[in-house]
């Protein structure tokens, strides 16, 4: 979108459709600068109260079911990730012309839109997308900037919505914060937007346009909602759509899907092309590439200086794991693209813990290592995170997302002693999984848990990584995965009692 256009969201009565942390982000970004806003969700009112609570007073809210005379009369519809377009009163308002967008695409055409100081230049955006990894690819590249001296704002499908950040940080540097003029051009103090964006966002976009966006992998994932895997590519391939030569594509070179839908997506394409670069485990790229214990970094930019050299050694980096490997590659690579000096990212890759909820060491009981993968929802994480370990005691099951369970067969059959499942899809699993593994069936986590360590012996490793969405027995992952680790320090100081009985 043109830097200088304006956005007109205060003409317009916008509606705002789900109520989850996008939907309030949305909601009150729009109203904070007087936009008449409308929130419409299909919970109950009850249900809702805490969500409320976060709105602005001036955001008028409808529950208890959507209704369809609210879209008909709205000047732009923002949808919460979590809603499918396809929904008839989208349908319906997207064929009498009214605009269906994002949060993500409003958080960029906020950005973008006409700045009120134009001595600061408009942050550029980074986009991390692809089935696995994009939290932690994510929170890598902020902190490699950051220590590189930028200035960042991070959001998105990392657990704060970008809408959120925006007002957060556009209302600091206001004296009066009653009305924030931030939908007439929000002008931050800073050089990049750093946002993990999912599959569900992708959709939603128009203009939105990352000056770097990078695409981790590609597997089977969130097939409930899409119609086939084709869709599911296609949704990830968006991150590139609106791309010009000015921006960068980085690519893992190692996916086949990534690699094939890029060079059809692109050969289609009757306009300049973004320039890309990528990383790769098995081969010397133009990028980031693993050899011989290494990364090295061979990336050329013209308007950079030429980078053909040793980044770092593999047992320098804090993390450990395939997939960790693979995230630290793109978030070197984007890095150094947006400007990072190596000695940020060394640090930063020396430094970086990883995340919670993903491969987060949970304890230790009697020589027995507790894993907590809860973030790992779909078989490819599960893949990923098994190819780490030996001797694995693996916890899956929860809320089926459409998963092909059997392509873990042959890595179960190497890698796991006992498969314990529970939640809604513990049948499907099992059936998928059959004969791979020894397998045993439980009610709940904490069962599984006792399960595991009468089984175990030193040396064993027992490994949460369901496979699956958590929402049939948790609130969230997060939910699922404190449980797991409150239960596993349980055991921990139960021993350390009976120690000293």
């Amino acid at each position: 979108m043109d830097e200088k256009k304006k956005n007109n969201f205060k003409d317009k009565k916008i509606l705002v459709v789900g109520l989850a942390r996008s939907g309030i982000g949305a909601a009150n970004l729009l109203s904070s600068s007087g936009v008449s806003v409308t929130v419409t969700d299909r919970k109950s009112r009850s249900s809702l109260e805490d969500q409320i609570r976060k709105l602005w007073p001036s955001v008028k809210v409808i529950t208890d079911g959507n209704q369809e005379e609210v879209f008909d009369v709205s000047g732009m519809i923002v949808v919460s990730p979590g809603v499918p377009l396809d929904i008839p009163p989208l349908i319906r308002a997207r064929a009498k012309g009214i605009p269906v967008i994002g949060e993500l695409e409003l958080a960029y055409q906020v950005v973008t839109g006409e700045t009120r100081n134009s001595e600061l230049a408009t942050p550029a955006f980074i986009g991390v997308t692809g089935t696995n990894g994009k939290s932690t690819t994510t929170t890598l590249v902020d902190l490699m900037l950051k220590k590189s001296g930028l200035k960042t704002l991070l959001g998105g499908n990392i657990g704060t919505a970008l809408t959120e950040e925006l007002l957060k940080a556009v209302s600091g540097q206001q004296s009066a914060v009653s009305e924030i003029p931030v939908t007439e051009g929000c002008q931050l103090n800073a050089d990049y937007i750093v946002a993990e964006i999912s599959s569900f966002q992708l959709e939603a976009i128009k203009e939105f346009r990352p000056g770097i966006g990078a695409i981790l992998n590609i597997t089977p994932d969130h097939l409930d909602r899409y119609d086939s895997m084709n869709d599911y590519i296609n949704a990830k391939a968006r991150i590139f759509e609106n791309q010009t030569s000015e921006d960068y594509l980085v690519l893992n070179a190692d996916d086949p899907v990534i690699m094939k839908m890029a060079n059809e997506k692109l050969k289609m394409r009757n306009k300049e092309l973004p320039r890309i670069a990528y990383f790769s485990r098995e081969k010397e790229v133009e990028g980031v590439y693993f050899k011989g214990g290494k990364i090295y970094c061979n990336f050329h930019n013209p308007g950079l200086q030429t980078l053909n050299s040793e980044l770092i050694g593999v047992d320098e980096i804090r993390i450990k794991g395939v997939h960790n490997l693979e995230n630290t590659m793109a978030a070197s690579l984007v890095a150094i693209i947006s400007g990072c000096s190596y000695e940020a990212v060394k640090k930063v890759l020396r430094d970086f813990p990883g995340l919670e909820h993903r491969l987060e060491f949970a304890g230790e009981v009697n020589g027995v290592k507790f894993i907590n993968d809860s973030k790992g929802t779909n078989a490819g994480a599960v893949a990923k995170s098994l190819e780490g370990f030996e001797n694995v005691f693996l916890i899956m099951g929860g809320m089926d997302k459409g998963s092909d369970f059997s392509v873990l067969r042959n890595l179960i059959r190497k890698k796991v002693k006992l498969l314990i499942l529970l939640g809604e899809a513990k049948e499907k699993i099992a059936q998928a999984i059959g004969g791979a593994a020894e397998i045993r069936k439980v009610r709940d986590l904490k069962e599984a848990i006792n399960l595991s360590i009468s089984k175990a012996s030193a040396g064993d490793v027992v490994l949460l990584s369901p496979g699956c969405a958590s929402f049939d027995m948790f609130a969230d992952f997060e939910d699922r995965g404190r449980k797991f680790k409150d239960a596993v320090k349980g055991i921990s100081n139960e021993k350390d009692r009976l120690k000293c009985i």
